[in-house]
């Protein structure tokens, strides 16, 4: 390659090497308008005072009367970009595994246990024959013999 081309070459990537980086790290980002402003703000007049308040208890009233300056800009709502929006929306179905009931809960005290539903008893479809009734038994505990030792 001749040193003529070579050299453009080099003079090239220099030269997109110094407009990147003034893009990207130099120049600084475009001013945009914020969405919400507020106007300066003064304490009125009949505002009660308290000279022995504490700063922060001021600086609160402050802020919370300043609170009533804001004004919300609605151009936004005009905007192509914001009018062209659509919703779509998604149906979503809770799966069954929900988690612990309580996570707050330390570990292994908020076990629940499913009450098990009763069966209820089918009906014989046959007719049966009476039959007669047996006398209930005293149940008898059972002892364990312990065996001597040698």
């Amino acid at each position: 390659m001749a040193p003529k081309i070579r050299n453009i070459i080099i003079f090239v990537i220099i030269a997109v090497t110094l407009v990147l980086i003034y893009i990207f790290f130099i120049k600084p980002a475009p001013s945009v308008a914020p969405l919400v402003s507020s106007t300066g703000f003064t304490v009125p007049g009949n505002v009660v005072t308290d000279n022995n308040a504490s700063p922060a208890a001021k600086n609160f009233l402050t802020l919370l009367l300043s609170v009533k300056n804001i004004e919300l800009k609605d151009d936004i709502l005009s905007n192509t970009a914001f009018t062209s929006l659509h919703n779509t929306p998604i149906d979503l179905t809770p799966d069954k595994t929900e988690g612990r009931p309580n996570p707050f809960a330390s570990l292994g005290t908020d076990i629940i246990e499913k009450p098990t539903t009763p069966t209820t008893p089918t009906t014989p479809t046959t007719p049966t024959t009476p039959t007669t009734p047996t006398t209930p038994t005293t149940p008898t505990t059972p002892t364990t013999v312990i065996p001597s030792r040698p």
